[in-house]
């Protein structure tokens, strides 16, 4: 009898939508790069963005099948749009996952970093437990990790809250909420935007905090354009020239802040 496959989470780089990128090999560990380079069935956000990645570990090392031959599954769109991080499993995940019970192992991506961390693939994890399967992350960039251990802000003690709201009352609200938290447990927080939001939300956390609360930026993570700043709300005002550029900024960007 053939032994199931594994449900491999497969991090990509944080590259995704930048015009400069670092060499996949920079940001991938071999082992990583080469376990991709073996899996032949693939559920992702974008067919096209995992033949993208598949076509840059293809130039590191061989893929078992090409990529006109691999099996990619996309996740629905609400999946990915609108986050599949609660609730009971989506039904289909394992119709998507019957292969590895043929033997065949199975790569999960999603657009940049490690999937079900602030991205989908929490469905198709759980589902793979219980099915029985062996679930195997690998090892690659999560941009949440790198920018809190690069803020200075408490590791031992942090939570992210994905998005915060888009309206302008209720965001100011949920970071009146979160500097509340920070500063009376010592948790730190973290969150994250769409890039051409991230001036927008730069203004209001700037209007909101308090002077001695810590901000935290890191933008572009691992990218040749990355850039981080962590400091007191009343240095980020006092700088009006690194503020603008800031600002200015439109790559992926982690935003935290503490005590």
């Amino acid at each position: 009898m053939t032994p199931p496959g594994a449900l491999y989470l497969v991090p990509t780089p944080l590259d995704h939508g930048c015009a400069q990128t670092a060499p996949l090999g920079d940001v991938l560990p071999q082992q990583t790069v080469q376990t991709a380079a073996s899996i032949t069935h693939w559920i992702g956000e974008n067919a096209k963005s995992t033949r993208a990645f598949l076509k840059r570990i293809d130039a590191l090392a061989p893929l078992a099948l090409p990529i006109q031959a691999q099996h990619i599954t996309e996740l629905p769109r609400e999946a990915h749009k609108k986050g599949d991080h609660g609730g009971a499993p989506r039904p289909e995940t394992r119709a998507w996952l019957a292969p590895a019970l043929q033997g065949h192992d199975i790569g999960l991506i999603s657009e940049a970093g490690m999937p079900a961390i602030a991205d989908p693939g929490r469905s198709v994890v759980r589902a793979a437990h219980q099915m029985g399967l062996h679930v195997v992350p690998l090892v690659g960039p999560v941009s949440i990790l790198l920018a809190l251990a690069a803020s200075g802000l408490n590791g031992q003690n942090f939570a992210f809250v994905g998005y915060l709201p888009q309206d302008a009352a209720a965001r100011t609200q949920r970071i009146r909420e979160l500097e509340q938290l920070a500063r009376k447990s010592g948790q730190a927080q973290l969150f994250i935007e769409t890039p051409y939001r991230n001036a927008a939300l730069l203004q209001a956390l700037l209007a909101t905090l308090q002077a001695d609360t810590w901000l935290a930026l890191a933008c572009g993570l691992t990218l040749l354009e990355q850039q981080i700043r962590s400091a007191p709300v009343r240095q980020w005002k006092a700088d009006a020239p690194a503020l603008e550029a800031w600002r200015a900024q439109r790559l992926p960007t982690v935003f935290a802040l503490g005590a």
